[in-house]
């Protein structure tokens, strides 16, 4: 609830979030405009403008000096400033300078917003840097999702060596790059000219998908145990695909350990028996191993990525001491 304006009046600096529609703000900013002596805004073009005039929120347009603001507060009158991006700083120092004096009764200033930013919101400032970009950037412009697709891999990564180092800041980092390629690829497809798409369009997917696969959350359905989520999720996705062998959907490009443990992951799920291919050379043996890690809940490819990381401190030491 807004509080009543003292003797000496009252400056409230009213913000909003450019991240939200204009004009969605809250009730304490709305009595607060409505109940205001006068509302300034020094920017014309303000988005909120057409919204406050039509509720009948009488805005003028002026950009006064802190001198003007504490006349203009004298006798108790309520003032809004209506934020604009560009020159609150200076009002606020100027302020504080006359406050500093202690020579004057100062009128209360009060920072009001008006909306506040919803988790995600910072993705909307994603979405528009990235239309700028591939707009007016020379190589962003010209870039196809083929072209882009080893970025991706290189990204993806990254990310798994942040996550193995344990460094969170960048963790963070590589998060956002993965983020970004989500978002190049979204903003090239937005142009095809047959079958164009965006990046709504891609979170439209993945949240029915979500929603879909959990039924255990958003329906009727019951889940105990990790291994009841993870069946519920086998189970819709084997409906949804409706694939003619468990093999289909595997990239085969992937790398050489983690094809092998998620073809023997479909098999063990689905409860075949398969034999392992026996032949000769490096390759078959590799091939055994990975199966029987895959049985035992040891993600191969992660494994040998530990082992790899020990083997390279190893040969480091060895440099050091040669």
């Amino acid at each position: 609830m807004t509080t009543e304006p003292s003797a000496t009046g009252r400056v409230v600096l009213l913000t909003a979030s450019h991240r939200v529609a204009p004009g969605l703000l809250s009730w304490p900013a709305w009595h607060t405009l409505r109940t205001a002596d006068r509302v300034l805004c020094a920017d014309g073009a303000h988005p909120q403008l057409p919204y406050l005039r039509e509720a009948g929120v009488e805005v003028e347009i002026a950009a006064p000096t802190a001198r003007e603001m504490v006349d203009a507060c004298a006798g108790g009158a309520s003032v809004v400033v209506l934020a604009s991006g560009e020159g609150e700083s200076a009002l606020t120092d100027g302020l504080a300078r006359i406050a500093g004096s202690g020579r004057e009764s100062m009128p209360d200033l009060e920072l009001l917003p008006g909306s506040y930013d919803l988790p995600g919101a910072r993705l909307l400032d994603l979405v528009q840097v990235m239309d700028r970009i591939r707009a007016e950037c020379p190589w962003s412009s010209t870039q196809t999702h083929q072209g882009l697709a080893k970025y991706g891999i290189e990204e993806a990564y990254e990310l798994v060596e942040a996550i193995e180092d344990g460094d969170r800041d960048e963790l963070r980092e590589e998060l956002g790059d993965v983020l970004l390629q989500v978002v190049f690829h979204a903003r090239i497809a937005q142009e095809d000219g047959e079958e164009p798409f965006s990046i709504d369009d891609v979170a439209a997917t993945i949240v029915d998908k979500l929603i879909h696969r959990h039924p255990h959350v958003f329906g009727d359905a019951s889940a105990e145990t990790p291994e009841d989520v993870k069946a519920h999720w086998l189970r819709t996705k084997a409906t949804e695909k409706q694939r003619k062998s468990i093999t289909e959907g595997v990239p085969i490009g992937q790398p050489g350990l983690a094809l092998a443990a998620k073809l023997a992951s479909r098999v063990r799920t689905a409860g075949l028996q398969v034999s392992v291919p026996q032949g000769e050379g490096i390759g078959y043996d590799l091939l055994a191993l990975t199966v029987e890690a895959e049985a035992a809940g040891v993600d191969p490819e992660s494994a040998l990525r530990a082992a790899a990381r020990v083997y390279r401190d190893a040969i480091r030491e060895a440099e050091q001491t040669a």
